[in-house]
């Protein structure tokens, strides 16, 4: 499925699967804003009423370029940068300090899949619309201290879905406010999701987690993965191209993600020149966010033992 076109060429990945300023997150953010802004073509605010474009045809040519979820401008770049920079989709008025995670993150678009199941059931909780709007679960999905992040927590004894044996604390994009699976091609429209995030903790025995991801009708066709700090991008079991060798867990960095024409590319902090970019013939695709722990008890971990990421601002924007 993959060529690389950037960053040389793959390699295997041997197990399975600083800090700058807030100021220059921001600055980055601002700067790929103002590149990419095109005189009459704006994403709204957020998801107008009927979900915005990332389903079927409306994914497609035509789709007017409404953003599913967050502010992104044309471009992709995050409307603002940094803690307090989501807000986006918040319910309460400006200046008001948000209390639940969607009054940060415009979550409109998205369910959530968490590590924990109800009684008498082994499968992982989901929260969709309209309860995400108003949900929070301390440890897995909550505001952090600040009010500026949104936590996202899974632990290594925790549920996970069938087709896997990790872990999740993970949004999955949808359509029409949060009713429909979210499902678009590479090769047909552009779809962009840029997040600000910081990845805090790792678990001991396997410090790996995933930290966003396109995924298509039957696998992942490229993550933000990290294995001790070795930052990099993953597609179909191999390194695809490197981030940040030397990644600090809670150093803050924006990721941007576009799938157009056949070709994946990915930006790290720099949002107007790609890091990596990867050709992709897929179908059915959705985007994720959040944490997917790469671990679980049969690798060494405890079951206490987690990966933790902290997103300050999600946006997806479809044309």
């Amino acid at each position: 499925m993959f060529d690389i076109i950037r960053s040389g060429e793959a390699r295997p990945i041997l197990s399975e699967s600083s800090s700058t300023g807030w100021l220059a997150v921001g600055c980055i953010a601002l700067c790929a804003a103002c590149a990419s802004c095109t005189p009459g073509e704006g994403a709204s605010d957020g998801p107008s009423p009927g979900g915005g474009g990332s389903s079927g045809s409306e994914s497609g040519p035509g789709a007017g370029g409404e953003s599913t979820s967050g502010g992104a401008d044309e471009g992709g770049a995050p409307s603002s940068s940094g803690p307090g920079g989501g807000g986006q989709g918040g319910a309460g008025g400006a200046g008001e300090a948000p209390s639940l995670p969607a009054e940060l993150l415009d979550l409109s678009n998205w369910k959530l899949t968490l590590p924990i199941s109800e009684a008498g059931d082994e499968s992982p909780l989901e929260i969709k619309q309209p309860d995400l709007a108003t949900y929070s679960v301390d440890p897995y999905f909550h505001l952090d201290a600040a009010k500026d992040g949104v936590i996202f927590q899974a632990h290594a004894g925790g549920a996970t879905t069938s087709n896997s044996g990790y872990p999740r604390s993970e949004l999955r994009e949808m359509t029409s406010r949060g009713a429909d699976l979210a499902s678009w091609s590479t090769t047909s429209g552009t779809h962009t999701l840029v997040v600000t995030q910081a990845i805090t903790h790792l678990p001991a025995a396997k410090p790996h987690v995933v930290a966003g991801q396109i995924h298509d009708d039957s696998d992942d066709v490229v993550m933000i993965r990290l294995e001790d700090e070795y930052l990099f991008v993953e597609g179909g079991g191999d390194d695809l191209g490197e981030l940040d060798p030397n990644y600090v867990l809670g150093t803050p960095f924006a990721i941007k993600l576009v799938a157009a024409d056949g070709v994946i590319q990915v930006y790290y902090n720099d949002l107007t020149t790609p890091k990596v970019e990867v050709e992709a013939d897929a179908s059915g695709c959705y985007f994720k966010a959040g944490v997917y722990t790469q671990s679980n008890t049969s690798t060494g971990d405890e079951p206490s033992a987690y990966g933790e990421v902290v997103v300050y601002d999600l946006s997806v924007v479809h044309q």
